[in-house]
């Protein structure tokens, strides 16, 4: 039996990386920054496992909310995290960095004592690390005894089982105590000592990865071939240097007379807007193919793409491509330069990157619910609407966890001790922030106008009606439902459109949905009012061809009490749409009546009501 289950093992730096967002200021000017998970192998884990490599990592997080986090988004990345290990003595560590102009990208290393510099050899497991085809280490952590005893450890461990070993040599000075904390941003300064470090285990790797000035540091000369010839005498790995815009070059054996004679892969013309990270994108692609059988012309070619893609976008990890994006990217290529501006392989990004995946949804819609509308025969004064939401919301997360995926639909105008209390939990929680063609645009954009104070597990939904005489109007609802298409995706919310139409005819429907997708306006869910098979496999064909990851179709039958998510499924091969249903909170009515007259207990509520969840979720 194969005990090699995980294809790549990194070991080292993790990190929470605080990305400036303000592009061309100075650090000291940002006004707010987006917070990604960092470290090069960490990014490295998770740039692999976005290509479909099973990854794992192995390092240590402090035991609070930031190690929280990045436990927790290596889990959503699919990342193996039984090797990351909780440090109670020492916080996590924290880089801020800043895009500066195409070539300054200030950083400053907050890692004083941090969690990942506590690694040691009882850290690792030799059980663990023989599950491996590959251990991948990168240099700062060779940077001290403790460290640099576990990393040497595992290495030993992985080529006696069997294992590749790779080396990313990830040369930062500062790290190794050769420049101040001003001084992140420096990526060479000569040290003897670092030299001879790095020369000590250069014979324990089956490829080593660096840029001309990383060679310079491990082979001992500022001259690119005689480093890299220093380093062929101490090893036969693959050794492959990154150029910058001139590309990568990799030498099998002997270094030949020019760096040019190397085996090369092909490049891509990009736009450089942020260098920092790239090197992990590249690091994860060349992976990607030197660990599945490819040569190396086509693992430099994952390379080259993984870094174009890295040094085009805002971050490191979250720039990185999944396999889908970068197979389109091999075919197709990009019209502009600037791939974070190429709209389809930003939709690729978008859909193969989803922090959640929902199956099996039972989701309550509490729309409308208000005191008037729920028929009570007299009235506790002690009783409130939102207490009664907030029965449903507990009713709802108990029923969570049983293992089936709940969500909520809430007003704009929820109070946010509920949205306080929904948020964190594991619900789908959707938030409706108006009508089109009902409320005013000005209404509808000003309840978006703060998304980005939104948790990033909230998804907005936004209703278009379209009436039989609203042509005039269609235009400048489109653009409407455009800007604020485009606010969701800049504050990372998912989007859900429902699209109430008066008429019936098909025709009106479908070039409805056509109008909406030829802006490339694309929603994460859809949802319909009535609808029959026919008109939902119309629906269904034209959105799986603009959009073939969406999550979802979700259908409202007026006459019933549910909002039904067909099996989309029976129209096309996409096994992964989303089934499931949304349940109005108006089949419950006669029991919230009894509630608000005080006829009812709240234990009574919540049982009733987590039987007709049950109910519900099992139809």
């Amino acid at each position: 039996m194969d005990k090699k289950t995980l294809d790549l093992i990194t070991i080292g730096r993790s990190s929470v990386d605080l990305y400036g967002e303000q592009v061309g200021g100075r650090l000291e000017d940002m006004g707010s920054f987006k917070k990604y998970i960092g470290g090069s192998p960490t990014n490295i884990a998770a740039g692999g496992s976005r290509l479909g490599l099973a990854t794992a990592l192995i390092t240590r997080v402090g035991d609070e909310h930031m190690g929280r986090f990045i436990r927790e988004e290596l889990i959503r990345e699919g990342v193996d995290v039984t090797a990351v290990t909780t440090d109670p003595e020492r916080l996590t560590a924290l880089v801020l960095l800043g895009i500066r102009d195409e070539d300054t990208f200030p950083l400053i290393f907050y890692r004083e004592n941090c969690a990942d510099m506590g690694l040691t050899e009882e850290d690792i497991d030799p059980e663990f690390i023989a599950k491996t085809k590959c251990l991948c280490a990168t240099g700062t952590h060779l940077s001290h005894p403790n460290t640099a005893a576990a990393v040497r450890k595992a290495l030993l461990i992985a080529r006696e089982t069997g294992a590749k070993t790779a080396l990313d040599i990830d040369y930062r000075p500062n790290l190794w105590g050769l420049g101040g904390h001003d001084d992140g941003e420096n990526r060479f300064v000569a040290s003897g000592t670092v030299t001879a470090t790095l020369q000590s285990t250069v014979g324990l790797f089956d490829l080593i990865v660096g840029t001309e000035e990383e060679f310079h540091i491990a082979g001992g000369s500022s001259d690119t071939l005689i480093a890299l010839r220093n380093i062929r005498t101490m090893t036969n790995a693959i050794l492959v240097c990154k150029r910058g815009p001139m590309g990568a070059v990799a030498f099998r054996a002997e270094i030949p007379e020019s760096l040019e004679e190397g085996e090369t892969g092909l490049g891509f013309n990009v736009e450089v807007f942020n260098v920092l990270g790239a090197g992990d994108g590249f690091m994860a692609g060349f992976l990607k193919g030197w660990l599945t059988g490819e040569d190396l012309s086509t693992s430099l070619k994952f390379a080259n793409a993984c870094g174009a893609f890295a040094v085009s976008r805002h971050g490191c990890t979250p720039a990185y491509p999944s396999l889908e994006e970068l197979e389109y990217f091999l075919e197709h290529g990009s019209q502009t330069s600037s791939l974070r501006k190429n709209f389809l392989l930003e939709q690729i990004h978008w859909s193969t990157t989803r922090r959640t995946y929902w199956k099996e949804l039972t989701i309550v819609s509490l729309e409308g619910m208000h005191l008037e509308s729920v028929p009570a025969n007299g009235h506790d004064a002690s009783r409130s609407v939102e207490q009664l939401k907030g029965i449903i919301v507990k009713s709802l997360l108990s029923a969570g966890s049983s293992g089936n995926h709940h969500g909520v639909i809430l007003p704009a105008n929820q109070s946010r001790s509920l949205l306080d209390e929904t948020t964190g939990q594991g619900l789908l929680v959707i938030r409706s922030v108006g009508v089109i063609g009902k409320d005013t645009l000005l209404e509808v954009e000003n309840n978006c106008e703060n998304l980005s104070e939104w948790p990033l597990e909230h998804t907005v939904k936004i209703k278009l009606l379209i009436e039989n005489d609203s042509k005039g109007n269609f235009d400048d609802q489109v653009a409407s439902l455009k800007r604020l298409f485009r606010n969701t995706r800049r504050s990372r919310l998912n989007l859900a459109l429902e699209l109430d139409f008066e008429t019936s005819e098909i025709d009106i429907r479908l070039n409805v949905i056509k109008s909406i997708l030829k802006q490339d306006i694309v929603p994460d869910f859809w949802i319909f009012n009535e609808t029959d098979d026919s008109e939902l496999g119309f629906f269904n064909r034209i959105i799986l061809d603009k959009d073939p990851y969406s999550l979802g179709i979700l259908t409202l039958d007026q006459g019933l009490t549910s909002i039904e998510a067909n099996d989309l499924s029976r129209y096309t091969d996409a096994g992964s749409m989303q089934n499931g249903k949304i349940i109005l909170w108006n089949g419950l009515k006669e029991l919230l009546g009894r509630w608000l007259s005080g006829n009812v207990t709240h234990s009574v509520a919540e049982k009733e009501i987590s039987e007709w969840l049950k109910f519900h979720s099992n139809q």
